[in-house]
């Protein structure tokens, strides 16, 4: 029932809201990208709780979590994993022959934290497409599919930092948003002082539910109903941000089926079995402006120029 499903919502945003304080309107958008299936960067500088919102939602989502630092020396193997030979015995039971087995890497999880994912050189960044778009892993010829559920938490930090690589548009496309946490407020950052901070509560946190509880609530957010002038206004803003001159491309096909999504999710959230024009304009900014890429503009963002050219309905 969809009480119960937005209740469920309220409860993830409350046990993460206890150990990221000060950031429920980043934990809402984080969780509706969960719901929708998507993956989630999170840009912002170091310190301001990108790696502990990703821990906090592992535990409160009950989902296995692996941690993976990039750094400028590694390799697509430290990513997805390799083949490696095995001598005699140790390549099967006893008496078993030598031969090369798949080791997994941390990609094989059902939450990864790509943690300063701008500072793996590209060909490592790009290991990632394949599990991020099609949930499996290629190597030697062999596929090897990822868990059911399976979506990236990445951070990055500005490129104006040291030591950091620009993400390919490739990449980009495939998070469904970008976010920012930006600095606490004064009454926040006292209550992280007084407290030791988030961090220091982490241990504390129980899971509210579980990888079947959470695709359960993906199942429910798909089935959330979009009417036919919705779907033509999600059409409608498709087709502005391609001819719209300040942007150097638009918004692809992909990219609307998941700000549909997207806006399915938050509905869910928000204790609705439908969606209203509201949901697609509330997430269209984290979904849009890592993907068309503005050359010029005066101030406004991406999502504030096409909403302005594309009335709602």
């Amino acid at each position: 029932m969809p009480s119960t499903d937005s209740a469920l919502c309220t409860r993830i945003i409350e046990a993460t809201d206890r150990v990221v304080v000060g950031q429920r309107p980043a934990i809402r958008r984080a969780l509706t990208c969960i719901l929708a299936g998507g993956h989630l960067l999170i840009e912002d500088l170091p310190g301001l709780g990108k790696t502990t919102l990703a821990h906090t939602l592992a535990r409160v989502l009950g989902l296995s979590f692996k941690r993976l630092q990039f750094t400028a020396d590694m390799l697509p193997a430290d990513v997805v994993g390799s083949s490696v030979f095995l001598p005699g015995q140790m390549a099967g039971e006893a008496g078993g022959e030598s031969g090369f087995r798949f080791v997994p890497g941390p990609v094989f999880t059902q939450m990864l934290l790509a943690d300063e994912i701008n500072r793996a050189p590209p060909k490592v960044q790009s290991a990632l497409l394949e599990a991020m778009e099609e949930r499996q892993v290629s190597v030697d010829g062999k596929r090897y599919p990822l868990p059911s559920v399976f979506f990236v938490i990445a951070t990055q930090n500005p490129l104006e930092q040291a030591g950091t690589y620009p993400l390919p548009e490739s990449q980009l496309d495939r998070f469904a948003m970008v976010i920012r946490l930006g600095y606490p407020d004064a009454q926040t950052e006292r209550r992280m002082l007084t407290s030791g901070g988030g961090r220091a509560h982490l241990d504390e946190v129980e899971p509210v539910t579980d990888a079947g509880g959470l695709l359960a609530l993906r199942q429910r957010a798909a089935q959330v109903h979009a009417a036919e002038r919705l779907i033509g206004y999600v059409q409608s803003l498709l087709a502005a941000s391609r001819i719209t001159p300040e942007f150097r491309v638009g918004l692809s096909p992909r990219a609307g089926l998941m700000l549909l999504n997207l806006a399915r999710a938050r509905a869910l959230i928000d204790h609705r079995d439908h969606v209203l024009p509201d949901d697609v304009q509330s997430v269209l900014p984290d979904l849009i402006n890592h993907r068309v890429g503005l050359d010029a503009h005066d101030g406004r963002d991406a999502a504030e120029l096409l909403l302005e050219r594309v009335p709602a309905p």
